[in-house]
């Protein structure tokens, strides 16, 4: 394993929180874009700028062995929005990790970019691949569906609902989910240089056949110990609860237009012809213990 710095963006959320605890376990240094001040921390470099900052992007990548991109925009008012931060953002890190030459570039899209026509989202985390894959660099590009695990705020109303004993769900479907420790692994995995250039990786918990809408709801009741009904929503019920929801509180909007049409979608379960070759990851947590394990953080942190 290299001991050259990986630089790394989308560090303060949630998955890129787990891959710094994760990379300090291992003693692998990291350099870490940031907007704010952040700090200090073992191991990590904070470097202050934002995605369309040229100078902070230059010295994030100097010196570094692999770019790990995390960052992301998930709600934006319209297309622009998500263009500049899917799209530009990544095209910016890309220019910026060639022209510091590093050696590899591991790029973490979406299961929505597969549906592109289907939100503006998807869209733009399909673009941003294509940018990827034409950069002319040594890529991997990873596509997690549904992430959870400690310190997720996006999940944890799925907790608090099957707490409640009735956890509201899109139209019937399937799903796939992966623990951010699992996902944070293969990132790692794949940062070093593991995988062939060119892989698109589609992650999750290796679940047989993935997980319809209801057996995953079941497993979140179990995991907060109490029985769970579930009522699945008809698309336009969804559809008016997102417009209703951005009409309420505008761009802090949780269900948009946009994600509306996403969540609608029957099938967010992973190709198993694109899961990692078992020689390559394996995902170490199985969701109903994954799950159990969350609940008991939010409990502690007293979110649940």
């Amino acid at each position: 394993m290299s001991k050259k710095p990986l630089a790394v963006t989308g560090a303060t959320g949630f998955v890129g929180g787990r891959l710094l605890e994760l990379a300090h376990e291992l003693g692998r240094p990291l350099t870490c874009l940031t907007r704010r001040p952040q700090p200090e921390k073992a191991g990590v470099k904070w470097v202050q700028g934002d995605l369309h900052d040229k100078a902070a992007l230059a010295q994030l990548c100097e010196g570094a062995d692999a770019v790990i991109h995390i960052a992301g925009v998930i709600n934006a008012p319209d297309r622009e929005g998500f263009e500049k931060g899917n799209v530009e953002g990544t095209k910016n890190l890309l220019d910026a990790a060639k022209a510091q030459d590093v050696s590899r570039f591991v790029h973490v899209s979406s299961l929505a970019a597969r549906e592109p026509s289907l939100s503006l989202y998807g869209a733009s985390k399909a673009r941003s691949e294509t940018a990827v894959k034409t950069a002319g660099i040594d890529h991997v590009i990873v596509r997690p569906p549904a992430v959870y695990g400690p310190g997720d705020r996006e999940t944890l109303e799925l907790f608090k609902m099957a707490q409640r004993g009735l956890v509201m769900l899109p139209p019937k479907g399937r799903m796939s989910v992966v623990h951010a420790d699992d996902l944070v692994r293969l990132l790692l995995t794949l940062a070093d240089g593991h995988g062939r250039s060119g892989l698109l990786i589609e992650v999750d918990d290796n679940h047989a056949g993935a997980w319809t809408h209801e057996g995953f709801a079941k497993a979140l009741g179990r995991a907060v110990g109490c029985k769970t009904m579930t009522l699945s929503m008809p698309k336009p019920v969804v559809r008016f609860g997102a417009t209703l929801d951005r009409m309420f509180r505008g761009d802090k909007a949780k269900l948009t237009p946009d994600r509306a049409a996403y969540f609608c979608h029957p099938d967010w379960s992973v190709d198993p012809d694109k899961r990692p070759d078992p020689d390559l990851f394996t995902p170490a947590i199985a969701t109903p213990d994954g799950l159990r394990d969350t609940a008991r953080w939010y409990r502690e942190k007293g979110w649940l």
